[in-house]
């Protein structure tokens, strides 16, 4: 499978981890449940986004 095969199959192949206080992991997640939306699509439009603002994509 060629890197963009992988994109066409809209797969993701990587992770991030990272630590952050509870009650603001908690609050994040509650407030993207209240906004239907996902934690993690919203990382993700966050890094996409600053990227962009920085040049790199």
């Amino acid at each position: 499978m060629t890197k963009n095969d992988s994109k066409a199959s809209g797969k993701k192949d990587s992770q991030l981890v990272l630590r952050l206080d509870k009650a603001e992991r908690d609050a994040f997640v509650d407030l993207c449940k209240r906004m239907d939306t996902s934690a993690a699509r919203e990382i993700r439009r966050f890094i996409r986004s600053f990227l962009k603002e920085n040049g790199e994509s």
